[in-house]
């Protein structure tokens, strides 16, 4: 399985993923898609090693969250950038309005998070169930519910 078809099409079938970590740990299309082609790197730095314990969706999970976390410590260093025109950068694809608005409004909010805080939450966002999170996080299933409850309340607060 470790050949480079093989990668290309996890790859593929799991870029979704790629972008949606890349988005929420970045403020410009550019850092997004220099963030996206960091995790593609070491996802490939680090197929060989992949040993099937677990589903290469939460492998990759845990790679592209740990390189966006570096990434992102790595860019605090840089200093701060303020990211031109913001309103029009990283507007999903979405016809609704309504639906745009409350995406643009919950990834605002989510990109307010701590770097841990936004891993969970992208996660969860993504269907994972509690001890998929902790496989992925490091944490516990519990440790996953907590943070999950007090962030919930975070966001609330930030809502209303």
């Amino acid at each position: 399985m470790h050949s480079k078809e093989a990668f290309i099409r996890i790859i593929k079938e799991n870029e979704g993923l790629i972008y949606k970590v890349a988005r929420v740990y970045t403020n410009s299309k550019e850092d997004e898609q220099d963030l996206y082609q960091e995790v593609v790197y070491q996802l490939w730095k680090c197929f060989g090693t992949f040993r099937n314990e677990s589903k290469i969706s939460t492998w990759m999970y845990r790679i592209a969250l740990n390189t966006a976390i570096g990434h992102l410590n790595k860019e605090k260093k840089k200093g701060d950038r303020v990211p031109i025109d913001e309103g029009l950068l990283n507007k999903p694809d979405i016809q609704d309005t309504t639906m745009q608005e409350r995406s643009e409004m919950l990834f605002a909010l989510v990109k307010q998070l701590n770097e841990i805080e936004k891993g969970i939450v992208l996660l969860y966002l993504e269907g994972k169930t509690y001890d998929e999170i902790a496989t992925i996080t490091g944490f516990t299933a519990s440790n996953v519910g907590t943070r999950l409850g007090r962030i919930k309340q975070k966001l609330a607060v930030q809502i209303n």
